[in-house]
């Protein structure tokens, strides 16, 4: 646990250097080894080629011999010059017919710490001493006996070489190591580069500078889906920091009027005695304003809770068209003071919360109620399909420009002023609530206005279905 606490305080340059320094080495060393290892074997064939020669010119000098002294004699003249071989022969009864001066080096008492299959050759050692061995039979010239052979060459010139060898490895491995890590190094810095160009892009993003993104064509292609994941999420932070700029410019517009109000009037019921009706007619006025800031407390914190993400509180299945009618009964005589003419056709099922549901189609309705003009007509259209059912809110009157359609639903927006009632009491939130409760039941709400209709359309997805947009 330690050692990952402490390997996970390293920066990526540093990782990505120990990584690849680790590796170097690792390859260096297991070329360094595999060299060694080749050598010597190499060594081996060698000596053993060496000794399979020395076998050939003993068999032949032991084959033309005429007596033991004349074996003695030839051998003594072909390998006496041989300071690193040694030799000895035996006969049948163990008795020495040739043995090389240098033998009591120390070959007799060696022991064999390796031999091939056949027994034959072989590696013996004696202390630090180390020889190659070859053991065979010969048959000589003066008798039928088979003579005992054994000889040996001293790898101490191998030996030397190696640990030269070695020596000189250990140094070429110990600089390619440093040589690696430096520029494992360079390379590591030189690829995070990119890297070090985001953050000190992202480093002079502030709440007045939201417009830095980063390099997507300079970066590699590993980095460029982080580059547009990062600057995707500058986009929307850009986008909401406007839209809470805009909503806090709003919020201080809409706040600022009935606080003015209160306080105008609060100011000029104290300026000189008046009598209780005056008292009584400026505190209705204060209530009513008092009411219109309640509402619009109560529409934030609602609209707060549904960004938040809110579960349905009370989720059934109801009747569209019930709750529909309900609300027609409710505003009929709103209706019927401007002669608007209210329908309602179709029916659908409605998964989700039915007061919830009531709140968005009400919201519907009283702008629709609010826009129409007299003589107008206002219908109800509910349809349903195998996945979602929509209910469409449909009214006469004059056309909604395109360029704001899109804009309706957001906090506090009012449509142009041709379209705007100074008697209205609305705080531009309904709208938005609609679409907040459309999409807390995982449902979309649209708008279209053309030839002298505005049809606000609410989607909501049966269970278990995909929401329609």
């Amino acid at each position: 646990m330690q050692r990952q606490q402490r390997l996970g305080r390293l920066s990526l340059t540093r990782r990505l250097t120990l990584f690849f320094t680790v590796v170097a080495a690792i390859v260096v060393l297991g070329l360094g080894l595999l060299f060694l290892a080749e050598t010597q074997r190499h060594f081996v064939v060698l000596d053993q080629m060496a000794l399979e020669d020395k076998r050939q010119l003993i068999e032949e000098i032991l084959g033309n011999a005429n007596s033991v002294n004349d074996a003695r004699a030839r051998l003594s003249d072909a390998l006496g010059y041989h300071h690193d071989l040694y030799v000895l022969v035996k006969d049948a009864h163990q008795e020495t017919v040739f043995q090389s001066s240098h033998s009591e080096l120390g070959v007799q008492r060696s022991k064999a710490i390796h031999t091939d299959a056949k027994g034959t050759f072989g590696v013996w050692r004696n202390h630090d001493a180390e020889f190659h061995t070859l053991s065979f039979q010969s048959l000589s010239g003066y008798s039928a006996s088979a003579l005992q052979v054994l000889i040996a060459t001293d790898t101490k010139h191998h030996t030397e070489f190696l640990d030269g060898l070695r020596s000189s490895l250990a140094l070429y491995v110990a600089a390619a190591i440093v040589v690696c890590g430096l520029l494992s190094w360079l390379a590591a810095r030189q690829g995070l580069a990119p890297l070090r160009e985001m953050k000190s892009r992202a480093a002079v993003v502030t709440s007045h500078r939201l417009s830095e993104r980063m390099p997507v064509g300079a970066v590699p292609v590993e980095m460029a889906d982080l580059a547009q994941e990062l600057n995707r999420m500058f986009d929307r932070l850009q986008d909401d920091f406007q839209r809470l700029t805009d909503f806090s410019s709003d919020l201080a517009h809409e706040l600022r009027t009935p606080i003015s109000n209160l306080l105008t009037q609060t100011q000029v019921a104290l300026a000189t005695k008046r009598d209780a009706a005056t008292y009584r007619d400026t505190l209705a006025s204060n209530a009513e304003e008092f009411q219109r800031l309640a509402r619009m407390v109560s529409d934030m914190l609602f609209l707060a809770k549904t960004e938040r993400g809110v579960d349905l509180p009370h989720k059934e299945v109801f009747s569209a068209r019930k709750e529909a009618q309900a609300l027609l009964d409710f505003y009929e005589a709103v209706a019927e003071e401007k002669a608007i003419q209210l329908q309602l056709h179709g029916d659908g099922q409605i998964d989700g919360d039915r007061l919830m549901f009531r709140r968005a189609l009400s919201n519907l309705l009283s702008n629709a109620l609010r826009y129409t003009p007299n003589a107008g007509a206002i219908t109800i259209g509910i349809s349903s399909t195998g996945h979602a059912t929509s209910v469409a809110v449909e009214n006469t009157g004059q056309d909604i420009d395109p360029k704001v359609l899109p804009r309706l639903f957001d906090r506090f927006y009012r449509a142009d002023p041709s379209r705007a009632h100074p008697d209205s009491d609305g705080s531009g939130l309904g709208l938005a609530i609609t679409r907040a409760i459309a999409e807390a039941h995982g449902g979309s709400v649209d708008a279209a206005s053309s030839r002298g209709h505005t049809c606000f359309t609410l989607w909501f997805p049966h269970r278990n279905a995909h929401p329609q947009s």
